[in-house]
Parts: C-alpha cells; structure tokens; sequence
C-alpha cells in the first residue's frame, strides 16, 4: 500500500486533530491504480510553519485553511505555485470565504472544502484530490517517458486491429446478405478466415498485456523446479494443428537434464514465441528442430527451422518492440512485432540471452542461454 503525505495548515487545533481522527486508519482506492493510498498526517499551524516543512520534506496533499496568523493561505499558496511543488492543494475555508476560496482554485488549488465539514465530506474530498493526483502524476509520467511508445502502441493496434475487423465485418456482411448461397458451407472459406483474423487479434492483446506486466515490473513470478521439456512439448502441442496445415514437422530433443528454477508461465511465453515463430515462417513441408541441452552451468535451448530466413539487416533489429520483417514471402502472416521482444526482456531478468543465425531461404536458429543460477 503507497503513502501519500498530507499536511494539515490550520491554526485551529480542532481542525487539525479532528482531520487526523478522520483519516487516521483511511483508506482510498480505484480500479485504475495499481495499489490502495493511505495517509499520513503532518500538522502546521502557520503559513510560515507550513513553507518549512514544504522545503524540507515531500509533500503530496495540502489542506490548507486561509485564515492563517501571519502569512495567509493565498500567500503559502502562491508560493507554492512559483516553487512548482509536485503536490495538490486543497484549500479549507469558512463559507464566508467562498469567493476567495474560487479565486484560489483558478490560483492553483485543485479545490475547497468550507468549514464546517462532516467526516464523509473530507473523506469525500480526500478521494478526489488522491485520484486527481494520482492522474496528474501518471499523465506526467507518460508524457516524459513513453511519447514515442504510445505513439508506435497507437500506430500498431490501429492498424493491426482495424485490417482483421473490417474483414470480418466484410465477411459477415456477404454471409448475412447470402451472396454465395442459402448453406452454411457456402461459407466455409470466409468462416476460416475470420476465425484466423480474431486469433490474430486475441494473440496481438495478449502480446501486449505480457509487454505491459514486463515493463512495468508487476508481473508476479511464480519460481519453482520447471522441466523445460514439457513446456516445450506442451508448445508444440499447441501449433500442431497448423503446423500439419503446412506439413510441417517438429522434432523434440533433450540432452541431460532439462531442469530450470524459473517461471512456468515465463517459459511457455519463451517457448511459445519461437516455436511458432519458426512454424509461421517456414516453408510448407519444412521442418522444426527444438533442442535442450544441459551444458553443466547453463540450458542451452535452440529451435530451428527450414523457412524463408531473416536477412543480415533484418536480424539487428528483430528483437525491437513492433518491429515485423515486412516483404513478400511475410505479407500474409499476422502477428504483432512484439513476440521476440517480449521474449528477449523475459530472459533479462534469469539474465539469460537469446541470438539468431540464419540464412534467406534456408533458415533461422534462435539460440537461449539461461544461467542454471
């Protein structure tokens, strides 16, 4: 649970031991945060105690009254706003006071709250301001750091998300309007199709909700003994029905142990990206070889396959979030650009590594180190 300071700038002691009873063992929450805030209270009973604390401790919340010995609450909140304080103010006043209490919410202050107030009221007030900050805080955020990552996140979903829907959608529209006749097996094709465009949409949202888990660090991980090798088979389980499709074949090999201290779920995501990775880019009859191997200190894991290759240029930047190999043998194969990427942060954190070899139109190795340690 986050702690968010608040400090209490009041010079009626009843104010601030009334709000401390109130929000002592309070807490606030939403669905769009990550964790529940609660509070902790610091007090100040002058605009002048008030600005010591703010240039010596971070603050997040400021309830501040306006009728303040000495310095008043304008001042301190003027003077917050040329520091540029990374907080909110709220600004407590009587209802005398209302139209200062306005013209401080255009000064600055996120809001006000007039005296006197019930418990459910500042409750109330202390849910708004927390989620305003909150936002703020997270817009920021966004701002500073991920331009560039929404804007690559917006260009793929729109259009990896438009291209399958309007195909859909021109799908079910000649089946509803019965343009190629009465039975459902008229329809065969154009059911297969759009079948394959919504697990290509399903496989891109998933791709992207991994991404996010990775990125943000909040994934939970489950480390416990894994054999690698039923991950692996369970993979390849999962493509067979397309990889005989494509008559393609795959093959399992295991050399010592394939034994690692890891994350199940982590692995089959590893697992899973290449071993369909090198069923959707191989040829038809080709063949997939996935080898185990333990090499005394380290897993050793390399899946091949007999497809159209990656070229010299393509292979430097593979590995980039949304980045696909775009020409004509690729043109009809759906994903997200974002397997290989995921893959690559997922081994980071076992401090493994992944690297490819591969030949045009002769095929690709992906090789795996992961430290046993």
């Amino acid at each position: 649970m986050a702690t968010l300071q608040v400090l209490v700038v009041d010079d009626e002691p009843g104010i601030r031991s009334g709000i401390n009873r109130i929000l002592a063992s309070y807490t606030v929450g939403f669905p769009f945060m990550e964790e529940d805030f609660e509070f902790s209270l610091i007090d100040a009973a002058t605009g002048e105690e008030a600005i010591e604390i703010l240039n010596n401790q971070p603050i997040d919340i400021v309830l501040l009254d306006n009728k303040l010995p000495g310095m008043d609450g304008m001042e301190v909140l003027a003077y917050i706003k040329n520091q540029k304080f990374d907080l909110d103010v709220m600004m407590i006043t009587s209802y005398a006071s209302l139209e200062l209490a306005i013209k401080a919410t255009r000064d600055g202050a996120y809001n006000f709250m007039p005296k006197p107030f019930t418990p459910q009221e500042l409750r109330s007030s202390i849910d708004n301001v927390s989620k305003h900050l909150y936002l703020k805080r997270m817009t920021r955020k966004m701002q500073e750091e991920g331009k560039q990552i929404r804007f690559q996140f917006l260009s793929v979903m729109s259009h990896e998300l438009k291209s399958p829907i309007n195909a859909v959608e021109g799908y079910l529209k000649m089946m509803q309007e019965k343009q190629f006749g009465d039975k459902v097996d008229d329809y065969d094709k154009m059911i297969d199709r759009s079948l394959a465009r919504l697990r290509g949409m399903r496989n891109l949202i998933m791709d992207l909700l991994d991404l996010t888990k990775i990125e943000s660090g909040k994934k939970q991980r489950k480390l416990r003994d894994t054999n690698l090798s039923d991950i692996a088979q369970m993979a390849m389980d999962t493509m067979e029905p397309y990889a005989i499709q494509r008559s393609v074949r795959m093959k399992l090999s295991v050399i010592g142990s394939s034994m690692l201290l890891s994350d199940p779920d982590e692995m089959e995501i590893v697992f899973n990206n290449l071993i369909s990775n090198a069923v959707k880019y191989n040829i038809d009859g080709g063949k997939v070889n996935v080898s185990i191997e333990d090499n005394r200190n380290e897993i050793i894991i390399k899946v091949t396959d007999t497809g159209i290759g990656i070229s010299k240029e393509d292979q430097e930047q593979i590995f980039e979030d949304f980045v696909r190999i775009k020409n004509n043998q690729t043109k009809e194969i759906t994903g997200s650009g974002l397997g290989l990427s995921i893959t690559k942060k997922m081994l980071a954190q076992y401090n493994g590594t992944i690297e490819v070899s591969s030949v045009a139109d002769e095929g690709t190795t992906f090789t795996v180190k992961i430290p046993k340690q």
